[in-house]
């Protein structure tokens, strides 16, 4: 995305939203953000789409992370339009709203600042459509992660729910996430850290792979949440291995 890179400052935009008028950075305040675009209303997979973005709100809120959508539709549209999708989730629209805006962007301005439009698909007037873009935003509002799909590819919010927790476990601590994981499984030990300062930080053990190159890169040690000093043999190093870093033996 040309001219938002990650670690660059998110800009922080005015726009008319189902919720009102909203700055983005006052909107975000202290917590984590994610911006997510969709092409347009009333189109089947970005119903779906945010049909899951709604039942998955609580799991977002939880995590301290706010939510806003754009399409390039305008607030009649975005408000016609929620009622499908609270449909969708099998709700009574009468008394449900989502849980989160949608950013009316009806001239596209922010979908060309922000680099959202899709070249090859285009709507049926011919103009390209938004592509499924998502920002994940720092409290500190610097871009953490971007992704952009095309039009025609549903996005995965239990992935995006996947990235926010290695985001902010990182953010706070000196440890990797490896291939596949999910919250509560071991982490891994940056090869910048020395061996005394792993076994400083993670009371509960560091476990190396054996490897052909004999180089000590592949360090495990359990989640930081669940870190506590070895004491019985309850926590002894072949017990570590296999109930709290499973995926160090999987290979």
């Amino acid at each position: 995305m040309p001219g938002l890179l990650l670690g660059d400052v998110f800009p922080d935009f005015e726009a008319e939203t189902t919720t009102g008028k909203i700055k983005l950075h006052e909107f975000l305040g202290d917590s984590w953000g994610i911006l997510f675009s969709h092409p347009r209303d009333y189109t089947p997979v970005c119903t779906t789409e945010l049909g899951r973005a709604a039942r998955l709100s609580s799991e977002f809120s939880k995590r301290g992370v706010k939510m806003i959508a754009l399409s390039v539709d305008c607030l009649e549209d975005h408000h016609g339009w929620s009622k499908d999708i609270v449909a969708y989730n099998c709700e009574e629209s009468a008394c449900c709203s989502l849980p989160f805006p949608i950013i009316a962007d009806g001239k596209r301005e922010l979908a060309v600042a922000l680099g959202m439009l899709d070249p090859d698909e285009k709507d049926k007037d011919g103009m390209p459509l938004t592509a499924r873009c998502v920002f994940i935003i720092g409290p500190d509002k610097k871009l953490k992660l971007s992704v952009l799909y095309p039009a025609t590819t549903g996005r995965n919010f239990d992935e995006i729910l996947r990235v926010v927790d290695s985001l902010q476990l990182t953010a706070g601590k000196r440890v990797a996430t490896p291939v596949d994981w999910k919250s509560g499984e071991c982490v891994m030990v940056p090869p910048s850290m020395s061996e005394e300062e792993a076994a400083s930080l993670f009371p509960a053990g560091v476990y190396s792979k054996d490897l052909p190159s004999g180089k000590k890169y592949l360090r495990y040690t359990p989640h930081p949440g669940a870190q506590r000093e070895s004491t019985d043999a309850e926590h002894s190093v072949v017990y570590s291995k296999l109930t709290l870093c499973p995926n160090a033996l999987k290979f």
